[in-house]
């Protein structure tokens, strides 16, 4: 009897377990008008306040009252060291524009100025991938009415992005 108890019982409940997804976005858009690559990148809050955390002995507490107020130090630090970008085979540093909150995901935004056009866009990032073995970081590329993607995992971290 209780073995029947444990298939009817235990066993559902496991189904119905948290399944964490480990998995970024980068959104890429050459914008002509402006001459700039404007970046979003969203992430889970919780995962990014682990990996922080972790990397430079700290206790973010995003979202509570206890939330250092220094902290786009942090994400900006972590981001220059984790994302790396070509534009036409050429390395091109980004500006740090801001971050949002929304629900459980914080939104980046990124800008690289000065950009006349894009024929190729190569892109390393190693976002979350220290501290998720599982973590997929994909990237959208928009140019117009042009678009790409591509999936980067741990294990393959590069991408080019080609018109």
């Amino acid at each position: 009897m209780k073995k029947v108890y444990l298939i009817l019982v235990i066993i559902p409940l496991l189904s119905f377990a948290a399944h964490k997804y480990y998995l970024s976005l980068t959104q890429i858009e050459y914008r002509s008008e402006k001459k700039s690559v404007q970046i979003t990148i969203n992430v889970f809050m919780d995962d990014i306040e682990i990996a922080l955390n972790k990397n430079y002995n700290i206790d973010l507490k995003l979202q509570t009252k206890k939330e250092l107020k220094n902290n786009d130090i942090y994400f900006f630090k972590y981001l220059k060291e984790k994302l790396h970008l070509k534009i036409d085979n050429i390395p091109k540093e980004f500006n740090y524009i801001g971050k949002e909150y929304d629900g459980d995901l914080v939104y980046f935004y990124l800008e690289i100025e000065n950009i006349k056009e894009v024929n190729s866009i190569e892109i390393e990032n190693k976002i979350l991938t220290k501290h998720f073995l599982e973590q997929q970081n994909l990237i959208k590329y928009k140019d117009g009415d042009k678009h790409k993607s591509i999936l980067l995992t741990a294990k393959n971290d590069k991408g080019l992005l080609k018109h």
